[in-house]
């Protein structure tokens, strides 16, 4: 089993008692404002303006404002904290991209205005063979070939110098600028932003479970409503 691997699934460990701590948090605020003595469940189907209904209503409120609005807060500052760290050089961003589409798919996309294919093809070309993109990060290409479904594009940018530097750096597009923006990103122990994820992980697994069990509940609740 190689690092990624490992480092990989020490995160699904984790993140199953993350989320059930997060199940039962949403599930405890979701209780607090049920009415007294209200015998009914939350995703029980109940008839318009009766008591459950009106408690599925605030409920729905509650997810969608408060509940959001800390996920969200709390996400845009461990983003901000990334500024704390830097960059390192070691270029494997530049060196490795993937994408789940082909670059002709990527092209079509941003020719129809969608504004990340357009910046992700400004920068990046395909690898002629996986073998190019193999040896920049072994283990990353060996999980991906175990565990992904359907196909995998790797891409590379050719404004890449021999000493890891961007040759078009004042000009490079936001995508490059944001990385990492996502601080679940599988990045190797080598980037200068390895130090932020780890430290951030934890909060950054709480956060993505709570996105889910909100949805969750949105998805549900608008069922029966």
């Amino acid at each position: 089993m190689n690092s990624v691997e490992q480092q990989l699934n020490a995160q699904k460990t984790l993140y199953r008692e993350i989320f059930l701590k997060s199940v039962d948090e949403i599930q405890k605020r979701l209780d607090e404002i049920k009415p007294a003595g209200f015998s009914g469940e939350l995703l029980d189907k109940y008839v318009p303006a009766s008591e459950g209904y009106i408690w599925q209503e605030k409920a729905l409120n509650l997810l969608n404002g408060e509940i959001s609005q800390e996920v969200f807060r709390k996400l845009q500052e461990i983003l901000a904290y990334r500024d704390m760290f830097k960059c390192e050089g070691c270029a494997t961003c530049c060196r490795l991209a993937c994408s789940e589409f082909s670059y002709e798919e990527l092209k079509e996309k941003a020719k129809n205005g969608d504004k990340f294919a357009q910046q992700f093809t400004s920068v990046f070309i395909p690898y002629e063979t996986i073998e190019e993109a193999e040896a920049v990060y072994p283990a990353y290409i060996e999980l991906l070939r175990g565990k992904v479904e359907g196909d995998v594009y790797f891409y590379h940018c050719p404004k890449l110098t021999e000493d890891n530097r961007c040759s078009d750096y004042e000009n490079r597009p936001q995508i490059c600028r944001d990385f990492p923006d996502n601080p679940l990103a599988v990045l190797p122990e080598k980037c200068g932003y390895r130090a932020w994820k780890d430290e951030i992980n934890p909060v950054a697994l709480m956060l993505h479970s709570m996105v889910e069990i909100i949805d969750f509940y949105k998805d549900k609740l608008k069922e029966v409503l």
